[in-house]
C-alpha cells in the first residue's frame, strides 16, 4: 500500500472513532441530563409532600383561652397537659397527650389509658418540659409560670369551673381537632342522664344531698362546680342541696365554702357524699368519729357514701364517667 493510500485509511479510521466517540459523549450526556431530570422531579415531589405534612403540621388556629386569644396549632401532637383534672377529656376523644402531671397518674380511673405517656410529676420544671418539644401545654389561669411556658410552646389556660363541663369537652375539641368525637361523647352522656334521672329523681324524693370534705381545720362543703360528683348530684340529676349550701356554695356560684364542725348540721343534707382531704395530713377520723358527725340523721340511717380521694375529686370525662356510675347506685339504694 502507497504512503498516501495508508494515510488515507488512517484519517478516515480517525474520523470515524471520532463520530463514534461523540455519539457516546453525546448518549452519555442524554442520559446523565434524563437522570438529572428524574432526580430533579423526585426531589420536587419529595420537598412538595414534606412542605404539605410540614404545613399541615404547623397550620394554626385561634383559640379563646383564659389567658387571651392564643394561637395554636390545629392539631397538635405534643400536648403536655399540667392540669391533672383535664387529662380524661383529651383521652375520652382519642387524643393521648405526650406528658401528664403526678395527680392524673395516680388515678384509678386512668388506669391503663396513661401507657406510654411521661409522668412530670407534680411541680414540674420548664427544663423538663422544654424535652418533650411540645407543640402545646395546657395549664391553669393563675399558674406560676406560665411567661417561661409560653416560650417553650403556646400555652391554653383554662379557668377553673368557669364553664359546665359539657361546654369544656367542646372547647377541647375544639382545641385538638376532634369537635366531632367531642358532640359525640356529650351526646352519649345526655343520653345517659336522660335514661337514669327520672329513677334516681323517683328514689330520692325529696331529700337533700351534701358533698363534705374533712381537712385540718374543719370541712370543705362542695357544691355544683368542683367535681366530687357535684355536676352529677346539682346539676344533672338536679337533687336538692340543704338550703345553706344552696345559698352560700351553689347560688353564689362560688362552689364551695369551709365550715367550722360546729356548723356540720346546717350544711349537711339527707344524703352524705363524703372522702378525706388529700391537701393536707389531717386525720378525718377528728370528723368521723366526733359526736356531731354520728348524731346526723344521713349517719344513723346509713345515707353515707364515700368518694375515691383520688379520682372523684376531678370532673373530666373519664372521671365523671366512672363518677356516675357510683352516684346512681348509692343514690338508688337510699330507701
Amino acid at each position: 500500500m502507497s504512503k498516501s493510500l495508508r494515510l488515507h485509511f488512517l484519517l478516515a479510521f480517525i474520523l470515524g472513532l471520532a463520530m463514534l466517540l461523540g455519539a457516546c459523549g453525546k448518549l452519555d450526556s442524554n442520559t446523565n441530563s434524563s437522570r438529572s431530570e428524574v432526580k430533579s422531579d423526585a426531589s420536587a415531589a419529595i420537598s412538595e409532600t414534606s412542605s404539605s405534612v410540614k404545613s399541615e403540621s404547623t397550620e394554626t388556629v385561634i383559640f379563646h383561652a383564659g389567658n387571651g386569644d392564643i394561637k395554636v396549632p390545629k392539631r397538635p401532637q405534643r400536648i403536655v397537659d399540667l392540669t391533672d383534672f383535664y387529662t380524661g377529656n383529651f383521652l375520652a376523644i382519642g387524643v393521648k397527650p405526650v406528658a401528664v402531671a403526678a395527680g392524673a397518674m395516680e388515678s384509678p380511673y386512668l388506669k391503663g389509658k396513661l401507657d406510654g405517656v411521661e409522668n412530670i410529676g407534680s411541680e414540674p420544671s420548664p427544663e423538663k418540659i422544654l424535652e418533650l418539644n411540645p407543640d402545646l401545654i395546657i395549664t391553669f389561669t393563675g399558674m406560676e409560670g406560665i411567661d417561661k411556658l409560653e416560650q417553650i410552646a403556646p400555652v391554653v389556660a383554662f379557668d377553673y369551673g368557669k364553664k359546665n363541663f359539657k361546654d369544656l369537652m367542646i372547647d377541647f375539641g375544639k382545641l385538638t381537632g376532634k369537635e366531632n368525637e367531642a358532640k359525640e361523647w356529650v351526646n352519649q352522656w345526655n343520653q345517659k342522664i336522660s335514661d337514669l334521672k327520672p329513677k334516681v329523681q323517683a328514689a330520692v324524693g325529696n331529700k337533700t344531698v351534701s358533698i363534705l370534705n374533712p381537712y385540718a381545720k374543719g370541712l370543705f362543703v362542695f357544691g355544683h362546680n368542683y367535681g366530687r360528683g357535684g355536676e352529677i348530684i346539682y346539676n344533672e340529676f338536679e337533687l336538692k342541696a340543704p338550703p345553706e349550701v344552696q345559698k352560700s356554695v351553689i347560688d353564689s356560684g362560688i362552689g364551695w365554702a369551709t365550715i367550722s364542725l360546729e356548723k356540720l348540721s346546717e350544711f349537711s343534707g339527707d344524703i352524705i357524699f363524703t372522702c378525706p382531704w388529700t391537701g393536707d395530713t389531717s386525720d378525718p377520723k377528728i370528723v368521723y368519729d366526733s359526736v356531731l358527725w354520728k348524731g346526723l340523721p344521713a349517719v344513723k340511717a346509713g345515707h353515707v357514701f364515700q368518694l375515691n380521694p383520688k379520682g372523684d375529686t376531678y370532673n373530666d370525662a373519664i372521671y365523671l364517667e366512672a363518677q356516675l356510675d357510683f352516684i346512681t347506685n348509692s343514690l338508688l339504694s337510699v330507701k
